[in-house]
């Protein structure tokens, strides 16, 4: 349970004040003002007609921050420009072909891109499926964001700090630089931006959409939520001019976004450790994925099938108590690389002991015990 509250806190603000004891300075260290935290509620937005990507409040915020001399960061959690590429006549979505997800459009290069395989197309003209040049991109990525701040805010000097932009060597420091001696001024980025960036002059946060990793199938999406909402938000407020975020969202009554508008680690900490417990995961039970890749769809789907039946079998034998084995079910990506995945949970209070007399387990199965992730 403590471990639990250790990953919700600030690691960067922990670190700052362990660093300041052990140096024998702690009464050198400043406790500054927590910034100002808005949560805008984007239904709301289109009931009034604004269909941009930025809600009302964000922009106004942004024009008086940019006319002020100050800094702003946008933040969203996905990389590219649309999120999918379709067909608005027949319906077809452009996938990769050797995984089971869609591609993701890339205004740099007219590409259609792959981000877990690296499969890389050129943009279509016309639907593979029906012929039709009604082609449309759909979704919201960063390269969309920084085409939108242009548009709109012509005094604004966009930087996106994304995979994608930063691939090359040193181009980290770079881009940092270039952001710090003021040679820009909105910085668009994904989850590198939320963690551990001193800068004085940014005053304004905005979070794109809170939504975009809150309803993923893992049971720490909601802590995943809450702890990037504060490391992105500590960006701001960080010198003494003061700092506001602004976070847009469709379900702002949401515990992860709520708690994190009141940089509330405890209330949060307590609703979450509730959860965990009614439904049985850790830190109240220890879990093992056992995750099978393989070619061909049936045969990976009978090989889950066996490993589960078998794991049943043993528990029932050996009268393993209070020992769960869940699915066998489809892995989030079922392809990847045109190897098919489908995994079985445990979960126990101790997996390994469980597993052990079953080891070693056929070719293509991997354990995973305590796994950070269940997609």
């Amino acid at each position: 349970q403590q471990n639990l509250l250790k990953r919700v806190k600030d690691t960067a603000r922990r670190k700052k004040i362990q660093a300041s004891l052990a140096s024998g300075r702690a009464s050198e260290f400043v406790s500054l003002p927590l910034p100002e935290v808005e949560v805008v509620d984007l239904r709301e937005e289109l009931r009034a007609g604004n269909r941009s990507i930025f809600s009302r409040s964000l922009q106004a915020a942004m024009r008086t921050t940019l006319s002020r001399g100050e800094q702003v960061i946008l933040f969203l959690n996905r990389r590219g420009t649309a999120s999918f590429v379709i067909c608005r006549d027949c319906g077809y979505v452009m996938t990769c072909p050797r995984c089971e997800t869609t591609l993701t459009y890339h205004t740099s290069g007219e590409l259609m891109v792959c981000h877990y395989c690296g499969y890389r197309a050129k943009i279509v003209e016309e639907c593979p499926r029906c012929g039709s040049d009604r082609i449309r991109f759909f979704g919201l990525g960063t390269q969309r964001v920084e085409e939108a701040v242009k548009q709109m805010f012509p005094e604004a000097q966009p930087i996106r700090w994304d995979w994608d932009s930063t691939r090359t060597k040193g181009s980290h420091h770079v881009f940092l630089d270039h952001f710090m001696n003021g040679r820009a001024n909105v910085m668009i980025g994904t989850q590198m931006v939320a963690k551990g960036l001193d800068l004085p002059l940014v005053t304004l946060v905005g979070v794109i959409s809170a939504d975009t990793a809150l309803y993923l199938p893992d049971f720490r999406a909601g802590e995943r939520t809450f702890q990037l909402l504060m490391q992105v938000a500590g960006r701001a407020g960080r010198s003494p001019l003061g700092g506001r975020v602004i976070i847009q969202s469709y379900t702002p009554d949401q515990v992860p976004i709520e708690a994190a508008s009141n940089h509330d680690y405890e209330g949060f900490y307590q609703m979450e450790l509730a959860f965990r417990r009614e439904q049985r995961y850790p830190p109240f039970k220890r879990l093992a994925l056992l995750l099978y890749q393989g070619p061909g769809q049936e045969r990976s789907a009978e090989a889950a099938r066996q490993l589960a039946y078998r794991l049943r079998q043993h528990i029932a034998r050996q009268g393993i108590p209070a020992v769960e084995v869940l699915g066998p079910t489809p892995s989030y990506v079922r392809r990847i690389r045109n190897q098919y995945r489908w995994h079985v949970l445990l979960r126990a209070q101790d997996p390994a002991s469980v597993l052990r007399p079953l080891l070693p387990l056929p070719q293509g199965w991997r354990v995973d015990i305590d796994p950070v992730t269940l997609l």
